[in-house]
């Protein structure tokens, strides 16, 4: 194995080490122990019976994708392919796309670089319900959006930042429409595939199914960030804090291996916009981690032991 490929490994297992250690260094060992044993796991389990769905959803939602390409694996595998992709995640990220695509492969004979096209095309399906939820956050909690930018921000310099902005944007946007080489037309190409890619999904045979998969997909991370929050005794979130804690927990997980470290961090930031208290929010956000984590390790676990045993003709 390669120095570079030695270091994309450890690095981001560091890096997460570290931010556990800053985490917890805002609160008491015992006491987010303590936040643990009295928790109702009632709700914790419910939470993670949503995220079972969202996970057999989406390996539901695959073979609307390979259906064209001539391909029907069996949904067991499918499942399993999922399952364990999470799990590789945890310890190399974007690794667990590989591995999905090469479980269809060794089982299904679906050609590896098919498969991982399809993945390809959900995660960008998956980007535009993320923004979507941006939007969708900032629309309901706008007043406290702007009442947060204005007490922290001064209007003029937001203002003119965001003139400057548009601005760029436009004339960025200028320059890559006419760009022929170099870095710009890397970005017209990437752009042009991820139009491609969104508008390939209402071209399908299947395409409202797929459609009505993905909204039940992202409904049920939602859902089981909601469920989790009366697992804690007195803490209140508002809808809009749900969101911004979800959308906040979201961009961790995509950052470092499985938001370790990372997630406690930015859904404890994200609640504390709500007074509500460090601790508890940390402690939320350990609790959510865990729980999640718990499962993807669980279930992956048995995702890699059981597919030789379903596919032992194979």
């Amino acid at each position: 194995m390669s120095i570079k490929k030695i270091l994309k490994t450890i690095l981001p297992l560091a890096f997460g080490a570290g931010l556990v250690w800053y985490s917890i260094s805002k609160i008491s060992l015992n006491i987010l122990i303590g936040y643990f044993k009295e928790a109702n796991y009632n709700w914790i389990f419910l939470g993670l019976f949503f995220g079972i769905l969202s996970h057999l959803s989406r390996a539901y939602r695959w073979k609307f994708m390979l259906a064209p390409l001539g391909f029907k694996p069996k949904f067991t595998n499918s499942v399993l392919a999922v399952l364990v992709g999470y799990l590789v995640n945890l310890a190399l990220p974007r690794a667990g796309e590989v591995s999905r695509a090469l479980v269809l492969t060794n089982y299904e004979d679906v050609p590896f670089e098919k498969g991982f096209g399809t993945i390809v095309a959900e995660r960008i399906a998956d980007l535009v319900m993320m923004l979507c939820i941006i939007l969708i956050t900032l629309f309901v909690q706008f007043d406290f959006i702007y009442e947060l930018l204005s007490k922290n921000f001064n209007p003029i310099k937001i203002s003119i930042s965001l003139v400057v902005l548009i601005l760029g944007f436009y004339t960025l946007t200028s320059f890559v429409k006419k760009a022929t080489s170099g870095f710009l037309l890397k970005i017209k190409t990437f752009v042009a595939g991820l139009v491609e890619g969104v508008t390939s999904i209402f071209k399908m045979k299947n395409k409202w199914a797929f459609i009505f998969h993905t909204l039940f997909i992202w409904i049920m991370y939602v859902a089981m960030f909601w469920a989790t929050i009366p697992a804690i005794e007195g803490l209140n979130v508002p809808f809009g804090g749900i969101l911004i804690g979800f959308i906040a927990g979201g961009f961790s997980i995509a950052a470092t291996n499985g938001g370790i470290g990372l997630y406690p961090i930015a859904v404890a930031g994200a609640l504390a916009l709500f007074d509500i208290s460090t601790e508890t929010a940390t402690a939320f956000g350990w609790i959510m981690w865990t729980a999640q984590t718990a499962m993807i390790i669980v279930f992956g676990g048995l995702a890699f032991l059981f597919l030789p045993i379903h596919n032992k003709n194979k």
